[in-house]
């Protein structure tokens, strides 16, 4: 019983160390020009033979979300930060389009970084947003 204990005890204790650090390094701060160029370079990947149906629109939105977290995540790794992925995409009929975001956070560690693609059919905008969880 008692070894039953102490292992969970040890386990919580490894999962979350206590740290008295508020701000992140420079070299650890979410970099925008870095993410825009995974961004750009994975929406051109993805969507350049892409043809617009909105049938595929919902899940293509999530799919590439999904797979723009991960990549952010394993490209930059940035162990204190929590990553937002909106992704938006249209039909490419001549049309304006606005977004706009507001949120609470800290300009000195918070930032987020945006990309546009288009094609002849479609239109797509991904932002991600990099949070700092104190």
């Amino acid at each position: 019983m008692a070894g039953s204990i102490s292992s969970n005890v040890q386990s919580r204790s490894s999962e979350k160390q206590n740290s008295y650090v508020i701000r992140p390094q420079f070299d650890q701060k979410f970099r925008p020009s870095v993410v825009k160029g995974i961004l750009t370079q994975l929406l051109k990947d993805r969507l350049e033979s892409e043809n617009y149906a909105s049938e595929r629109t919902h899940d293509l939105c999530i799919s590439l979300a999904d797979e723009i977290r991960e990549k952010i995540k394993s490209s930059l790794a940035l162990s204190r930060y929590r990553y937002l992925v909106h992704v938006v995409i249209g039909e490419q009929r001549g049309q304006g389009v606005k977004i706009a975001y507001r949120c609470y956070w800290d300009s000195d560690t918070d930032n987020f970084a945006e990309a546009l693609f288009e094609n002849q059919s479609l239109f797509c905008v991904a932002s991600v947003f990099g949070v700092y969880s104190y």
